[in-house]
């Protein structure tokens, strides 16, 4: 019977070295992973694996966007395209992870640790919603307005310090299950596979980086990003539930937060954002959704939660707390799951 160790891989004879008895090296790759996403984030000059994913979209859409007009032709090559990148990212960084793993296995868990992380958007998401507030609580609200906008897709030249506040805590708690608790769960599960944590975690990311640049409904996304819009709402489904569940459980208030999702997740049109929006909202006692303005056009999302409360940046970032505490759960759960599982197989 292999052990863990060579289940993971499906090469006993290149993944041997055991650094920590008792503890698998997928358990380590996912700790490494975590502290570095922790620690470092995603440093701005550095090449990232979704900018080359971004390079990539951009040319594929220009090229089909030329040539191909028929709605049912730009939808058949847009579920090309959503099934096309998450499978060649998770080969690639296979390729990559295998490859080191020749090299030498401490190489191999550290490349694989690297790629993880950048799976991760924990620390990015925090400061992101810290380049907003820290003008905006200085008064400075033409600078809070411009940061704000390298985040959200909405126009925020006139925004009130409330709509501010507002669409920063809309962007965490969505981008909470996407960006930080779905990458984790998927790469937790690669963990118990041959494939391994970021082959998975980056094809998770892959549909994620499709659904933010063509899921949109609107032209010229409208067909070609329907397949990878249907696709990333698939994979994030049962994360973001999972995630709901724990923070509702976190509450104290698991019954009144739930019934909350229940009556207003349902009416905001993504199936996953309405759900990790309101999820927080509930539990922090404010209300996000509302008007907003898109290019000079005014669409009004359902409101999600009561405003019992005000929005407030001390709102904000129990929100964050709130979900660097959720990976922290779900992280202990699989390391503790992961160094039974190989200690059972580790038995004389």
């Amino acid at each position: 019977m292999l052990n863990p160790s060579e289940f993971h891989t499906g090469l006993p004879t290149l993944w041997q070295w055991r650094p920590l008895a008792g503890i698998s090296d997928a358990a380590i790759v996912l700790a490494i992973a975590a502290l570095l996403d922790y620690l470092i984030g995603d440093p701005w000059n550095w090449l990232h694996p979704v900018q080359i994913m971004g390079w990539g979209i951009q040319r594929y859409c220009h090229i089909v966007l030329k040539r191909w007009h028929h709605p049912l032709a730009l939808k058949g090559l847009g579920v090309v395209l959503a099934i096309a990148l998450p499978s060649l990212s998770g080969l690639v960084v296979w390729v990559v992870v295998l490859t080191a793993q020749r090299l030498h296995p401490f190489l191999g868990m550290v490349t694989e640790a690297i790629l993880l992380a950048s799976c991760f958007a924990g620390r990015s998401l925090r400061r992101s919603a810290q380049d907003v507030l820290k003008p905006l609580m200085a008064g400075d609200l033409a600078i809070a307005r411009t940061q704000l906008s390298l985040y959200v897709g909405r126009d925020t030249a006139n925004l009130s310090k409330p709509e501010i506040l507002r669409a920063v805590l809309e962007t965490v708690t969505e981008n909470a299950t996407d960006g930080v608790v779905a990458p984790l769960l998927y790469a937790i599960l690669g963990a118990f596979l041959p494939l391994g944590s970021a082959p998975l975690a980056m094809a998770y990311k892959a549909s994620s980086t499709l659904d933010s640049m063509v899921g949109y409904r609107e032209a010229p996304y409208t067909y070609l990003g329907w397949g990878s819009a249907r696709l990333e709402d698939a994979l994030t489904w049962i994360p973001c539930r999972l995630n709901v569940l724990l923070l509702s459980l976190l509450s104290g208030q698991p019954h009144q937060v739930w019934q909350i999702c229940r009556r207003d997740a349902p009416h905001d049109p993504s199936p996953n954002a309405g759900w990790s929006e309101c999820a927080y909202a509930a539990i922090l006692g404010v209300q996000v959704g509302g008007a907003n303005q898109y290019k000079g056009v005014t669409k009004l999302k359902p409101l999600l939660g009561d405003a019992t409360q005000p929005i407030t940046a001390q709102t904000i970032d129990q929100a964050m707390n709130m979900t660097r505490m959720s990976f922290l759960i779900w992280m202990s759960i699989a390391l503790a799951t992961l160094t039974i599982w190989s200690a059972s197989y580790n038995k004389p």
